[in-house]
């Protein structure tokens, strides 16, 4: 007997409290760790039922982080190279492999209590459509790229996504988005552990966009591709 899978979740109903409001926390500039600690706090609460879902927009100071799945080797600096340049190095508890945050990226972490398990594909999915269409509306025509995640222009990722889904099917981690980084630090890595293509921002594409305005349309994609309504709230 065949038996079909369903085909992709609507973006709109990914969410298991879909139709309720999302608090948007804009955190300015954060240390890893604290953003990190911020985003299990929330995860805890989801998963007790508690609080709602939440998206964190901010940058970090520069930091390479590995995924679970990361290979060491894919940091190229040595120590010395690290401390000149000011770079941190830890392992987290997301998908994928190396990255990079610092100034002039815009970092999204979405805390989404997901209605099932067969939506995390879709949820990856619906954060690319969320950059897209971001991207779009500040005048970049970018893309996804077949057997990769994230989003490109041409053969350069200019967004960066590596999630983590919790017991309870709860989000966390998210996506980076190149607007006007120091793209000589990417050079201490193998990006998401790809050595054949290369990164670049909306700067070195000749957008001239600050990472306030950047922020607010992807908010606005982000309520549109979900279907939810952001409600600023501190944290």
């Amino acid at each position: 007997m065949n038996v079909q899978r369903p085909g992709p979740l609507p973006a709109a109903s990914l969410r298991r409290d879909a139709g309720t409001a999302v608090s948007l926390a804009r955190l300015g500039r954060v240390d890893y760790l604290e953003a990190w600690e911020l985003q299990r706090a929330l995860v805890e609460r989801r998963q007790r039922g508690r609080g709602r879902d939440a998206l964190l927009l901010l940058e970090h100071p520069p930091v390479y982080t590995l995924g679970k799945r990361a290979d060491r080797a894919h940091v190229l600096y040595g120590p010395e190279q690290l401390a000149r340049r000011g770079i941190e190095v830890l392992e987290v508890d997301r998908g994928g492999d190396v990255t990079y945050h610092g100034p002039g990226q815009l970092v999204g972490y979405p805390i989404l209590a997901l209605a099932g398990v067969r939506g995390v594909v879709d949820y990856v999915r619906a954060l690319e459509d969320v950059l897209l269409r971001a991207l779009s509306t500040l005048g970049v025509r970018a893309t996804r790229v077949p057997g990769y995640t994230g989003v490109w222009v041409e053969e350069a990722k200019i967004a960066a996504i590596g999630v983590r889904v919790a017991s309870g099917g709860v989000t966390s981690h998210g996506f980076a988005l190149n607007v006007d980084p120091d793209l000589t630090d990417f050079g201490g890595i193998v990006p998401c552990g790809i050595a054949e293509r290369g990164v670049c921002s909306l700067a070195s594409l000749g957008v001239d966009a600050d990472l306030e305005a950047v922020a607010e349309v992807v908010t606005g994609a982000f309520a549109e591709v979900f279907a939810a309504t952001l409600v600023d709230t501190p944290h």
